[in-house]
C-alpha cells in the first residue's frame, strides 16, 4: 500500500510542529479534517486533544499559553464550531495571551453563498473575528498559506501578544501539497513570546531613579506583564533592593515571592485587605507590567492625584490610558526592571523605616483576621478553610487555576505565592466563568512531571464546563478540580440582595432538587468525593492528590460567604460559648457594606 498523497493539511501541521507547538485543542468537522490527518503522521512531535466543547478550546488553548509562552493553538470548524470561540478569545486579547486559532472555512468559490447560510453553516468569519482577535486572516490561495502561518504565530507572540485568527478554505485545506515549494521556513524568534525587548533611554530611566530615592512610601504593583517578559526573578530581585511595598494584580501574581515582608498580596477588591488599605498611603506607585485595570485600579481610585506614578509597558498605549504617568518607562518589563535596578546604585532596603514598620503592622492586623477564618469549624464550611488545607498539601510542580467570581478571591487572598512563576493561573481578561476546567487542560498537557494542576470553582463556573470532565478522563490527566458549592451564583446573589432586596434567578438547586457534582464526575470517569465538614477537607484533599488520574472534590460551603471586604458580614457567635465546638452551624447576619469591616 502505498504512503497517501501529501496534502495542505500536512503542511499546516508541518509547520506547526517545526514552531514548536506541542498541541493542538479542538474539535474536528468535514472542514477541517485534513489538519488532523495531518497531526496523526506527527504524533512524535505535535499532538491533538479532542475538547467536548469549542469555546473550552480556546481556554485550553490559553492555559497551555500561560505556562508555556509559546502560542495556544486551538482548531474548529466552520459556522457553529467558530462562533463558540469569541469568549476564549477575548480573554487571550485582553490579558495579551499569544494564540492560534485555526478556523475552517467554506470553499473559495462559495462566498456568494455564505450570507444567511444558503450554503450550510456560512457567515462572515472574517469580519466576525475581527472585533475579537488582534488579526484575523482569510487564506486566499494556497500559495499564500505558508507566509501567513509564519506571520499569524509573529503577530501572535509580537508585543503586545495576543490571538489570531487564520481562516483556511476547505478546497486549500483539501488541496495536493507540493513539499519542495510550498513549505516557508518558521522564525524562530516568534516561537514564543516575548521575542522582541527594548529598553527606554537613558534620560527617563533617570527621571525615574530620581523619583524612587525621593519616595518615602513607595510601592511597585505587578501585573501580568511581569509574567509575560518572564521577568520575575529580575522584579524579586529588584523588589528586594528597592525599600517599597509590594503587591500584585491578580495575573500578576507570583511575581514575587509573597513570603517576603515587604509583600502584601493582590491589590484587588476580591484580594488582600492590607494591599487595599496600604497602596493609598503610598507616595509613589510603580506600575510594572500593569495595566491599571479597572480592579487593580481599584475602581480607578488608584493612583491618587498626590501620588507620584512610573508606568512600566512595552505598549505605548498603556501609556497615560487611565491617568497621565509622572514618568512612562516604554519597555520591555524584564529589560526595563534590569535597567532600572543598575541605576538604583546602592541598595535602599532600609531606606524607609517607618514605610517598611507600618507595612508590618497593617499585615499582621489582617493576618490575625486570616488565621480566624482559615481554622474556623463552621458549618457549612467557610471557603476559607479549604484554601488552609489545601496550601498544607500544594507542592513547587503544582499550579493553581482560578475560576471567575469569588474563586479568584479566595485563592488570591488565602493561598500565597512561595516561589515565582506562574504558579496560579487566572482568567482576568473577560472574567468569564466556566474557564478553570478547559484551562487546567492546557496546562495539564506541559506540567512538570510530577506536578498537579489544582482546579477552584464555584458550582456556578463548574456548571459550564461539565462535559470536559470527561476530556480530563479520556487523557488521565492529573487535576484535582475543587468545586466550592453554595447551591447559587454567590456574586449575583450579593448584589441583588444589597441593591435590589429581591434576590432572583440565581438559586443553582431548590428543596426536592440538589445537584451532585462529585457524583457527576464519578459518572464521567473521575474520582468523586463529596465533603460537608472542615474535619473531612483534608482527608479529601489527600485521597484526590494521590489519585492516579483526575478528581472532583465537592465541598458545600456557606452560600454567603464572600472574599469582597467592604461587603463582608460580622458573625454573630454562639451563645456561651469562647470558642465554637466543631460542627458548630453560625447564625449569620444580613449584608453589611462597610469599608472599614
Amino acid at each position: 500500500m502505498t504512503d497517501p498523497k501529501p496534502h495542505i493539511g500536512d503542511l499546516v501541521a508541518e509547520m506547526l510542529a517545526k514552531s514548536g507547538v506541542e498541541y493542538v485543542f479542538g474539535m474536528p468537522g468535514g472542514q477541517t479534517t485534513a489538519l488532523h490527518d495531518g497531526i496523526s503522521r506527527r504524533q512524535d512531535r505535535i499532538k491533538h486533544i479532542l475538547m467536548r466543547d469549542e469555546r473550552n478550546a480556546a481556554y485550553a488553548a490559553d492555559g497551555y499559553a500561560r505556562i508555556t509562552g509559546k502560542p495556544g493553538v486551538c482548531d474548529v470548524t466552520v459556522g457553529p464550531g467558530s462562533n463558540l470561540l469569541p469568549a476564549g478569545f477575548l480573554e487571550a486579547l485582553n490579558a495579551s495571551i499569544p494564540m492560534l486559532g485555526i478556523i475552517g472555512e467554506l470553499p473559495l468559490d462559495w462566498l456568494p453563498l455564505k450570507e444567511k447560510g444558503i450554503a450550510s453553516q456560512g457567515y462572515d468569519q472574517l469580519s466576525f473575528f475581527k472585533t475579537c482577535s488582534k488579526e484575523a486572516f482569510l487564506v486566499p490561495s494556497i500559495a499564500a498559506l505558508p507566509e501567513l502561518i509564519r506571520t499569524s504565530l509573529r503577530i501572535a507572540t509580537a508585543p503586545r501578544p495576543g490571538p489570531v485568527a487564520l481562516i483556511i478554505p476547505h478546497d486549500i485545506f483539501d488541496a495536493d501539497w507540493d513539499m519542495e515549494t510550498l513549505l516557508t521556513n518558521v522564525d524562530d524568534r516568534s516561537v514564543r513570546t516575548p521575542y522582541l525587548r527594548s529598553v527606554a533611554p537613558p534620560s527617563e530611566i533617570d527621571k525615574a531613579i530620581e523619583l524612587i530615592k525621593k519616595a518615602k512610601r513607595p510601592v511597585l504593583v505587578c501585573g501580568g506583564g511581569v509574567h509575560g517578559a518572564n521577568a520575575c526573578d529580575e522584579v524579586t530581585a529588584f523588589a528586594d533592593r528597592l525599600g517599597a511595598l509590594v503587591v500584585t494584580s491578580l495575573s500578576g501574581k507570583g511575581s514575587v515571592p509573597e513570603t517576603r515582608d515587604y509583600v502584601a498580596g493582590v491589590l484587588n477588591p476580591l484580594g488582600s485587605k492590607a494591599a487595599i488599605d496600604l497602596v493609598p498611603e503610598a507616595d509613589l506607585v510603580i506600575w510594572c507590567g500593569s495595566k491599571v485595570s479597572q480592579n487593580t485600579g481599584m475602581n480607578w481610585s488608584l493612583p491618587t492625584p498626590e501620588q507620584a506614578t512610573i508606568t512600566i509597558d512595552f505598549d505605548p498605549l498603556e501609556h497615560g490610558r487611565t491617568f497621565r504617568p509622572t514618568v512612562p518607562l516604554l519597555g520591555d518589563v524584564r529589560s526595563m526592571v534590569q535597567a532600572l535596578d543598575a541605576a538604583l546604585g546602592e541598595s535602599r532596603a532600609d531606606a524607609n523605616p517607618e514605610w517598611m514598620a507600618r507595612i508590618a503592622e497593617v499585615k499582621a492586623e489582617c493576618d490575625k483576621v486570616k488565621a480566624v477564618e482559615m481554622a474556623s469549624d463552621q458549618i457549612p464550611v467557610l471557603p476559607p478553610r479549604v484554601m488552609a488545607e489545601l496550601d498544607k498539601r500544594l507542592g513547587e510542580k503544582d499550579i493553581v487555576v482560578s475560576d471567575a467570581s469569588f474563586s479568584a478571591g479566595w485563592i488570591s487572598g488565602y493561598l500565597p505565592a512561595r516561589q515565582t512563576g506562574r504558579k496560579f493561573v487566572f482568567a482576568r481578561g473577560q472574567g468569564g466563568l466556566g474557564y478553570s476546567v478547559p484551562g487546567a487542560i492546557g496546562v495539564a498537557s506541559v506540567i512538570e512531571e510530577g506536578g498537579r494542576v489544582v482546579t477552584l470553582a464555584g458550582d456556578g463556573a463548574f456548571s459550564y464546563t461539565i462535559g470536559e470532565l470527561a476530556t480530563q478522563a479520556q487523557y488521565n490527566m492529573p487535576i484535582v478540580n475543587i468545586v466550592i458549592n453554595n447551591g447559587t451564583l454567590g456574586w449575583i446573589k450579593l448584589w441583588q440582595e444589597i441593591f435590589f432586596k429581591n434576590p432572583q434567578s440565581c438559586a443553582l438547586e431548590k428543596q426536592d432538587y440538589v445537584p451532585g457534582y462529585a457524583a457527576a464526575a464519578a459518572g464521567l470517569g473521575l474520582k468523586g468525593i463529596y465533603v460537608e465538614k472542615p474535619d473531612d477537607i483534608g482527608k479529601a484533599l489527600d485521597e484526590a492528590f494521590a489519585h492516579d488520574g483526575p478528581s472532583v472534590v465537592e465541598v458545600r460551603i456557606d452560600d454567603r460567604a464572600t472574599p469582597i471586604h467592604s461587603f463582608k458580614r460580622r458573625m454573630r457567635e454562639p451563645e456561651d460559648k469562647p470558642r465554637p465546638r466543631p460542627g458548630t452551624v453560625y447564625k449569620l447576619r444580613e449584608w453589611k457594606v462597610s469599608p472599614d469591616l
